[in-house]
């Protein structure tokens, strides 16, 4: 069983920037990809990046790299995403998920997900 919390959404200024984090817990966790994804009201999924906790490999979407970095913090057992320059498009629920293979990560297919923290862009 795995446990993710995320925090650090909020409003923020069209340019300006934020870091989101996400918090795991439970067992075993150095065999889950941890993923972040987007989702705005009437809008569909968008898988952001991921991160394996082992080797530190990383993936971004295409639409994704260059404002967004996701980063671990094994410590912690957190995983985080610093985005910049920001544009009220971005504005949605951002949510992090795990599932032990990467795949199923970007088929949207996770084991476990967090409930997301609201990221607001103003104009």
């Amino acid at each position: 069983q795995v446990h993710l919390a995320e925090s650090g959404g909020g409003l923020v200024q069209a340019g300006g920037s934020l870091s989101l984090s996400c918090a795991a817990s439970g067992d075993d966790l150095r065999t889950y990809f941890l993923g972040w994804f987007r989702q705005a009201p009437g809008s569909e999924r968008e898988f952001i990046a991921a991160h394996g906790w082992i080797g530190g490999s990383t993936i971004y979407a295409d639409s994704m790299k260059g404002r967004f970095t996701i980063s671990r913090d094994n410590a912690k057992n957190t995983v985080y995403l610093q985005m910049n320059s920001l544009k009220p498009e971005d504005t949605a629920n951002y949510y992090c998920a795990a599932d032990l293979t990467l795949g199923n990560l970007r088929k949207f297919q996770y084991e476990y997900w967090g409930q997301g923290t609201q990221v607001t862009v103003s104009s």
